[in-house]
């Protein structure tokens, strides 16, 4: 979605976090095409924006750094608190805090970025997963964003949760302890961990931003993959795979590649037929 940072920090923070150690047993998602301009004003009919299809398949994101799954994931973030009213940097910082920066076992294996069980209820796909108790009930996702999705359906339709939506959108600090406080993690230091993340990497910008209403009340250009896409200087396979939230696999079995190697103007299948 966004350009991707190569640094890697801070791994040590996510050790002990809320939903703690996690071991898993065992839907899917696509892009559809064209760059579309979406009305996110206030009397838009849908702020919602497009989602991927789901064509069955289960789309892997391989993350290296904490910088880079805020660059994947930002722009998804700040779409979510236009929509529901949860500010980006708590998102962001609970799906480093609940995935390992998406690198976590739970994660891998089900796009569970927020660490959300069943429920009652629940009728989508599911992971077993050792966490408070052995072998309980995860939610899966073939694709990351119905993750981000399904997190903030999950804050603003129940009522425990309700009291957050009382708050400013820019404060933080009171949503992380409000967090804690109406029982969505067990661990004790829960609200900080968020807080240091969002401090660490600055991600109140991203709520600055929406706030500001880059994002809201106004015309929005939102990449969808279109059926081919010609190769420009620069364009990796990675990159590509990055913008249109496809796994690198999934491009080079779309287009029968054998390595990774780009040629510019090649055309490549982003979309299966």
């Amino acid at each position: 979605m966004r350009r991707l940072c190569t640094l890697a920090l801070l791994a040590v923070l996510l050790g002990s976090c809320g939903t703690k150690k996690r071991t898993s047993y065992s839907k899917r998602y696509k892009p559809t095409p064209k760059t579309t301009t979406v009305d996110t004003s206030e009397d838009s009919d849908d702020k919602l924006y497009p989602m991927p299809e789901d064509n069955g398949k289960f789309v892997k994101f391989p993350i290296n750094s904490v910088e880079e799954y805020i660059d994947t994931f930002a722009e998804i973030a700040q779409f979510e608190m236009k929509a529901y009213g949860i500010p980006a940097s708590i998102t962001l910082a609970q799906g480093i805090l609940e995935s390992g920066f998406g690198r976590g076992q739970l994660t891998t294996r089900s796009n569970n970025h927020f660490g959300i069980k069943c429920h009652k209820g629940w009728d989508g796909q599911v992971v077993y997963h050792d966490d408070d108790e052995k072998g309980e009930c995860f939610r899966k996702y073939n694709h990351p964003m119905y993750s981000f999705r399904d997190h903030s359906i999950f804050l603003s339709s129940r009522s425990r949760y309700a009291s957050l939506f009382e708050l400013r959108k820019d404060n933080y600090k009171a949503w992380a302890r409000g967090l804690k406080a109406a029982g969505y993690a067990t661990d004790k230091r829960y609200p900080q961990k968020l807080i240091s993340f969002i401090e660490q990497y600055k991600l109140y910008e991203y709520d600055r931003a929406v706030m500001r209403e880059k994002y809201g009340g106004s015309k929005i250009e939102i990449t969808r993959s279109p059926e081919v896409y010609i190769v420009k200087a620069g364009d990796t396979l990675y990159s590509i795979s990055r913008r249109y939230l496809v796994s690198v696999e999934e491009l080079m079995e779309l287009n029968r590649m054998e390595d990774s190697t780009l040629s510019i103007g090649q055309e490549l299948k982003i979309k299966s037929e």
